[in-house]
């Protein structure tokens, strides 16, 4: 005997209602995956177009920078975490010459270098940009990390600028904010 009414109905729209949940749930994976693989291609195919070659001649201008940055921060008094994607940019402020950039190296909030992103030194044309992204769902860095950029040039060169964007969302809000980079130098004690 078949049951007649609303409840008949019920059933199978539930069960609709999970298939296209499980497809919605595939269907983000799949993006997660292939936004993950378009990553690992580095620095150097990500940003082909951004990319010239080594200049030849000694580097005779050298520089680092520090960049904090947060992939996490703790919130109501610590018993609320907050996750935030990070993407941070290294723009070549010059107009005439290429910088090098020798190392961008991501740390956590213990000091512990958790990846360096360049196998190699890469040069920048001039006013390009390359970034590093770190989705929101890793957190490595934790609530003090960490980025180290060196850079160097053939002679006078304008100070690159190197941020960091964090985006992400608490509950129904939603964040932004920018962190910049610091200018690493050596203080003398007097």
């Amino acid at each position: 005997m078949q049951r007649k009414g609303p409840s008949a109905r019920v059933k199978p729209a539930i069960c609709r209602i999970r298939t296209i949940g499980l497809l919605i749930a595939a269907l983000a994976c799949l993006i997660a995956f292939r936004s993950a693989e378009a990553q690992t291609g580095g620095i150097e195919q990500n940003f082909a177009n951004s990319l010239t070659a080594i200049p030849p001649e000694n580097l005779a201008v050298s520089g680092s920078f520090y960049v904090p940055v947060y992939s996490s921060v703790s919130m109501s008094q610590g018993k609320l975490r907050a996750d935030f994607s990070v993407t941070l940019s290294v723009h070549n402020a010059s107009e005439a010459r290429p910088l090098v950039l020798k190392r961008i190296a991501y740390f956590d909030t213990a000091g512990k270098l958790v990846e360096n992103y360049l196998k190699s030194p890469i040069a920048l044309k001039p006013l390009a940009t390359v970034e590093v992204f770190i989705a929101g769902s890793d957190v490595r860095g934790g609530t003090g990390a960490n980025f180290m950029v060196d850079w160097a040039a053939t002679g006078e060169i304008a100070e690159p600028a190197v941020e960091a964007l964090m985006v992400g969302s608490v509950g129904p809000g939603h964040y932004a904010f920018v962190s910049q980079g610091r200018p690493i130098r050596i203080v003398n004690k007097n």
